[in-house]
C-alpha cells in the first residue's frame, strides 16, 4: 500500500459469545486446488474490489503457506458460492450475503494470528460487529481511498531507465518497504519478522513485480506489483526519494510503468490513507480516480 498515516480507533462489543452463534442456511468448507477456476470466476465479477484475493489465487493456489492464511468456500444448500475469504495473517473476504459476512466472522474468531482485516468500509464496520463480539479490540484502523486508472497518460521523457528490480537492489528496496509498512500499521516487519520479510521481498523481486529508478546507487523511485490479474493490477509501496517530490520524478517513473502495465491489463489500482493529502493529489495529477473506500483494522 501506499506509504500512510494512522488514526487510532477502539471498538468493543458486548453480545452473545460466539460459541451461542449459529448461522443458518450456510456452511464453511477449506477451499482446495480443485476449486481454483471456480473461485476465480466467483472474484472476477467484481475485479477491482477482489484484486488482493484474486492475485493470491492465481500467485499461489488456494491452498500455499505462501497465503499465509488458509481460503474457505462459504456455500449454501445449493452448493453455490456465497463467499470466499482468506483467514490469517491478513484476513479478506469478498461476500454476496450477509449470512456469509457473519459466517466468515464467526470462523475468522478462531484464528490467532490475524494481523490485519482489509476491506470496503461498510462490509468490515458489518463484519466487526460480528467478529468483535467477545469484546477483542482494534489495535490500529485507517480508513482509504481505493484509486484507479485504466488508461496511461501522454508518455514522458524526462526519466525513461526505471526497470525491473534485481537481488542486487535488495538491501535498498527492502528498507524502504519495511519503513513504509512501519507507517502504516505500527510495526517495523524488519525488526519482528526479518527473515520472513526478506524472503517476501527477494521472492517479489524474483517473479519482477518490484520496479526501481536508481541513480549513483540511490533509490530514486520504488513501486510494487502486489497483485497481477488480467482485469486489474493492484501497486503498493509506491515511493519516490523525499527530496526529489514535486520535481515530476515520481509521475515520469509512474506513467511509465502504466505504460507497460495497462497492455496487458485493464486497470491499475491502489490505496492511499484518507490522511494523506501528499500521496492523494500526487495520483489526482496522475489520472487516477477515486473508486470507492476502504477500512484496514489492525489487530
Amino acid at each position: 500500500m501506499t506509504q500512510i498515516g494512522i488514526t487510532g480507533r477502539n471498538t468493543s462489543i458486548s453480545v452473545l459469545p460466539a460459541q451461542y452463534w449459529t448461522v443458518p442456511g450456510v456452511s464453511i468448507q477449506p477451499l482446495m486446488n480443485k476449486h481454483v477456476d471456480e473461485v476465480l470466476a466467483f472474484l472476477s465479477q467484481r475485479p477491482m474490489h477482489t484484486v488482493f484475493l484474486a492475485g493470491l489465487v492465481r500467485d499461489n493456489g488456494v491452498e500455499s503457506p505462501l497465503n499465509r492464511g488458509t481460503f474457505y468456500a462459504c456455500r449454501n444448500e445449493r452448493n453455490e458460492l456465497e463467499g470466499v475469504a482468506l483467514i490469517g495473517h491478513a484476513t479478506l473476504l469478498e461476500t454476496r450475503t450477509d449470512r456469509a459476512l457473519e459466517a466468515f466472522a464467526q470462523k475468522a474468531q478462531a484464528c490467532r494470528n490475524t494481523f490485519m482485516i482489509v476491506g470496503e468500509e461498510e462490509r468490515i464496520a458489518e463484519f466487526w460487529a460480528y467478529y468483535a463480539v467477545d469484546g477483542r479490540q482494534m489495535r490500529l484502523a485507517c480508513k482509504e481511498l481505493l484509486f484507479a486508472k485504466n488508461a496511461p497518460g501522454e508518455s514522458r521523457d524526462e526519466f525513461l531507465d526505471a526497470r525491473l528490480a534485481t537481488l542486487g537492489d535488495l538491501e535498498l528496496t527492502m528498507p524502504v518497504h519495511a519503513a513504509m509498512a512501519e507507517a502504516e500499521s505500527g510495526v517495523n516487519p524488519l525488526e519482528t519478522d526479518h527473515q520472513a520479510f526478506r524472503k517476501r521481498c527477494a521472492r517479489r523481486i524474483e517473479q519482477g513485480r518490484t520496479w526501481v529508478l536508481i541513480k549513483d546507487n540511490t533509490l530514486v523511485f520504488k513501486a510494487d506489483i502486489q497483485s497481477d490479474t488480467p482485469e486489474v493490477i493492484y501497486l503498493e509501496g509506491v515511493w519516490v526519494d523525499p527530496q526529489l517530490r514535486g520535481q515530476g520524478v515520481g509521475l515520469a517513473c509512474l506513467n511509465q510503468l502504466e505504460q507497460r502495465l495497462l497492455k496487458r491489463t485493464s486497470s491499475i489500482c491502489l490505496l492511499v490513507n484518507e490522511h494523506n493529502q501528499e500521496a492523494q493529489t500526487f495520483y489526482d495529477r496522475a489520472g487516477y480516480k477515486v473508486q470507492s473506500y476502504y477500512d484496514t483494522v489492525f489487530l
